[in-house]
């Protein structure tokens, strides 16, 4: 019996120490660990087949608004750089160099990148020479580097996957309506797979990307009120492109400049995975990402016909394309019970004598533990209308958490009373001044912009200041 509670006796409750919570589940569902480089992390197996069904979903998803994948160096050379001041400026404290090469000290040191508009420019500007050449819709899956001084699995390490897509475009329509189309792939994205509400919007000024002149953002609210910024979508204008000299003939033989757009998502988006749906026994994971959606687990297998039958389960599933698992090992079936929430497996089946005998099996619930007894020839479309379900019952339960927890502050007396007793986003009214900004964030200590609600109805005065109000601003404590 020790063993079968193994997993749930080494997982902090989830309430008594979050953060102590969610370090438990990377360690125990064996995601990621910490490598010899600090602050860099090993993807392990289990962690790894998240991202890459992330991965294989959103690409898809990419595609087909008209992206190609590319691949650019990681090294680029400090002249590049330089070539955009207020880009190298936000990224300068974070920036890693190469200084020596092959023993010997290098003419010119390199970065590792940090992201990768320079590359994407430099590239550009020997290519595009007409509007024939226009638009350039690309990107890449790859890794970049970034010296974080203080660093947590998936949501801040030094280096990190991601996707980075780069697009360039003739007109600032166009490159408007990308920036938009790739904001909304991302919120349709985590919605839909991985079941998390979000809150979305344009950036503040004092908060948008380095170097862009709107960022737009999805926020997920984590179980501890803490938002995550989880995917940003950027319009550039003609600020790189004109750097780089890229300019373009249009069909009148006049030169113009190009408009960019850049948009990504990172493994930090596994961390709102496990922060959203988590709970006391480890991860639960929405059954469209999920790596294994169902593992059969047999009961008594030492009997006679119990893994024969759990063996055709198996295959009957595998055909019907539903990401099933057998686990036969020889731990005790409490023990597997457990192990299966723990990696937050949707489903598990389970199968013994008495469960054959009746020609039956019961399904279980990850999410809320519920039993499903089903007749095996009704396996296959009771179990697909399961994860089905499943998956809509985890949004509704993420949507409700996040409903709950968006609050509206008329005064600063009021919003500073919400920051103090509530966890959660607090909806206020904003001036759009930045001296402002950064005073609501200093005396609700930490509640900063996370993004404008373009939405809704601005009406009133400024939450501070009592000007008039430009804006309904998303305000909230952030990882």
């Amino acid at each position: 019996m020790a063993n079968e509670k193994k997993f749930v006796e080494s997982i902090t409750s989830r309430d008594e120490d979050f953060a102590e919570w969610y370090t438990d589940i990377v360690k125990e569902a064996k995601l990621c660990d910490y490598s010899s480089v600090k602050g860099c992390l090993n993807y392990l197996p289990n962690g790894y087949a998240i991202w890459e069904n992330i991965q294989k979903d959103l690409d898809k998803r990419f595609k087909k608004t008209g992206v190609q994948n590319v691949y650019l160096p990681m090294l680029i050379p400090e002249n590049l750089l330089q070539k955009e001041k207020d880009h190298i400026e936000g990224f300068a404290p974070e920036v890693a160099w190469v200084t020596q090469g092959g023993g010997e000290t290098l003419e010119e040191k390199f970065c590792i990148r940090p992201t990768s508009e320079t590359l994407f420019c430099d590239h550009w500007q020997k290519v595009v020479k007409s509007y024939r050449d226009l638009p350039l819709v690309w990107n890449q899956w790859n890794s970049v580097f970034r010296w974080e001084k203080t660093t947590r699995p998936f949501l801040r390490s030094r280096e990190f996957l991601w996707q980075e897509g780069h697009t360039l475009h003739a007109t600032k329509e166009e490159a408007e309506e990308r920036t938009k189309m790739m904001f909304q792939v991302y919120k349709d994205f985590v919605q839909e797979d991985l079941a998390i509400p979000l809150v979305s919007g344009k950036k503040t000024e004092s908060e948008k990307f380095a170097g862009a002149e709107d960022t737009y953002t999805i926020e997920a609210l984590m179980h501890d009120g803490k938002a995550l910024q989880s995917g940003t979508s950027h319009f550039f204008g003609n600020a790189f492109p004109d750097s780089f000299g890229i300019k373009y003939l249009d069909k009148e033989n006049k030169l113009h400049s190009a408009y960019e757009t850049s948009w990504g998502m990172s493994t930090r988006i596994i961390g709102a995975i496990i922060m959203v749906h988590g709970d006391d026994s480890g991860l639960v994971l929405p059954p469209r990402i999920a790596p294994t959606q169902t593992m059969i687990i047999p009961i008594a297998q030492h009997k006679e016909g119990v893994l024969e039958k759990a063996q055709e389960l198996l295959e009957r599933l595998q055909k019907k394309k539903i990401r099933t698992k057998l686990d036969d090992s020889d731990k005790t079936p409490g023990y597997k019970f457990s192990e299966q929430e723990m990696l937050g497996i949707p489903t598990r089946i389970e199968i013994g004598p008495k469960d054959i005998e009746n020609n039956q099996a019961v399904i279980v619930r990850r999410d809320n533990k519920e039993k499903i007894i089903v007749k095996l020839e009704e396996l296959e479309d009771t179990l697909e209308n399961t994860l089905e379900q499943i998956q809509k019952d985890m949004f509704k339960k993420a949507k409700d958490f996040l409903e709950e927890h968006i609050y509206e502050a008329k005064d600063m007396e009021e919003m500073k009373k919400l920051a103090k007793e509530k966890i959660g986003f607090i909806k206020a009214n904003w001036c759009g001044e930045k001296d402002c900004e950064a005073e609501i964030k200093a005396e609700t200590e930490g509640f900063g912009s996370r993004c404008i609600d373009e939405s809704a109805k601005v009406e009133g005065k400024c939450v501070h200041c009592e000007k008039d109000a430009k804006y309904k601003v998303f305000w909230g404590k952030s990882y």
